[in-house]
């Protein structure tokens, strides 16, 4: 029978207990909670969808939550079911008539939601690439300043609601002029 010499012996005692003492401690302390790693990953949504139109363009609506630590920001939007789209902010202008204008993005701070809804923020969806009629799902994508990116199907929905012109000097490939768009109802 081999035996361990007496400071060898206490070298491996020592090792031994700092490392069940280790182990004792992962086991015993909570794991800490991992943060998103993107921007996206924060990102919750809610009752996405969008109105129902033969051609032209909609508009798309929904709540985004920020479940994260930090602020998200969503800086782009696109689809597959459109040429071009862009996010709106709907804002009263100098005459009192409510206008639609693009924005650079949206901000939704940590714990915080952000309401996309007819009349006010919303996904705008420019040339669209067929008809969208209720009931179909389209997918829309939101890229956050990280370049992260998140899917979202948006349910098509029959829906005559506000009713707000287009400031500024075109939509996309769409010749609007100064951009009335009475018949666009979102």
């Amino acid at each position: 029978m081999r035996t361990i010499a007496p400071r060898r012996a206490g070298a491996l005692s020592i090792a031994l207990a700092a490392a069940l003492a280790l182990v004792g401690c992962s086991a015993s302390e909570p794991a800490a909670s991992e943060a998103p790693a993107t921007m996206a990953e924060s990102v919750v949504a809610s009752d996405v969808w969008i109105k129902a139109a033969d051609d032209g363009m909609t508009a798309a609506f929904g709540t985004l939550t920020n479940e994260g630590d930090t602020a998200v920001r969503v800086v782009a939007v696109s689809s597959e079911a459109a040429t071009a789209m862009e996010l709106h902010e709907t804002v009263e202008d100098d005459s009192g008539q409510m206008i639609m204008r693009e924005v650079d993005g949206f901000d939704v701070e940590p714990g915080g939601s952000l309401a996309l809804e007819p009349g006010g923020n919303h996904l705008m969806v420019m040339g669209l690439t067929g008809p969208i009629v209720a009931g179909d799902d389209v997918v829309v994508t939101l890229t956050f300043d990280d370049g992260s990116t998140l899917d979202l199907t948006a349910t098509a929905r029959d829906y005559s609601g506000a009713n707000e012109s287009y400031e500024g000097d075109d939509m996309g490939d769409m010749d609007h002029g100064d951009g009335d768009m009475s018949g666009m109802e979102h």
